[in-house]
């Protein structure tokens, strides 16, 4: 079985068992982008090296104007819809909160990071088809939280027994992607993904490598980033 077959297989599975999950206060919403926007998903796993990737690149979980919009990882819609052509029809969740709406490959608002991570796949290899020959992106979690006044909560900050609830689903999910794309190098991004590979990877002869996460929210990340980024996978080794 091909790598892609395994990882939408193993995409559908993840689906199903973190709709099992509840979340209480301070978490008033969940979307789930592996369900409504699943059509999105399967084409970006489909443009997967059928043997998969000498280089795994790994995010925390969706956020509100990338993969909730787009079903793609960090996917910044102007990203999403030209570079990588994805077409599909994208649903809605059920319960949406009024200042998160899913728009979709229409939604107006830029995913800063997003746009910066595959802005920089884009200037580098110019093409997805010399992106995707040996590398991917994939996320660890794939749902989004939401509190009532709509503001973005990061797994991290959910509550102890929800977090190890939601862990044992997504580490299961990480080993089987792990297995199907069997990358020579993994690359956190940000500090929570890197703990996440190390967790999962355990002993195993597989490179972690951190980059700097994207987000605005990080003063460093403010200061040319790219430039960052290209420097620290350079000096590790992957580029």
């Amino acid at each position: 079985m091909s790598a892609i077959k395994k990882a939408i297989t193993a995409a559908q599975r993840l689906a199903k068992e973190v709709d099992t999950l509840r979340f209480a206060e301070p978490v008033a919403h969940v979307y789930n982008p592996l369900n409504y926007a699943w059509r999105a998903h399967r084409q970006y796993l489909e443009m997967m090296n059928p043997l998969g990737a000498e280089v795994l690149f790994l995010g925390m979980n969706p956020g509100p104007w990338g993969m909730a919009q787009t079903g793609v990882p960090f996917g910044h819609v102007p990203t999403v819809r030209d570079w990588l052509g994805i077409d599909a029809r994208i649903g809605q969740p059920a319960r949406m909160h009024a200042k998160r709406p899913i728009q979709g490959l229409n939604c107006p608002h830029a995913e800063v990071s997003g746009e910066r991570l595959w802005g920089l796949f884009r200037q580098r290899f110019k093409s997805p088809q010399n992106f995707f020959q040996h590398h991917f992106v994939t996320n660890y979690c794939p749902l989004v939280f939401m509190e009532v006044t709509g503001r973005n909560r990061t797994p991290d900050k959910l509550r102890a027994g929800e977090r190890a609830a939601l862990q044992a689903i997504c580490d299961a999910h990480l080993e089987v992607v792990l297995a199907a794309v069997k990358p020579r190098v993994v690359v956190g991004v940000g500090a929570y993904a890197e703990q996440c590979f190390r967790r999962v990877i355990g002993e195993r002869p597989i490179e972690v490598v951190r980059i700097l996460h994207p987000s605005p929210a990080s003063p460093a990340a403010n200061r040319n980033w790219a430039a960052t980024v290209t420097q620290q996978l350079v000096d590790a080794g992957v580029w």
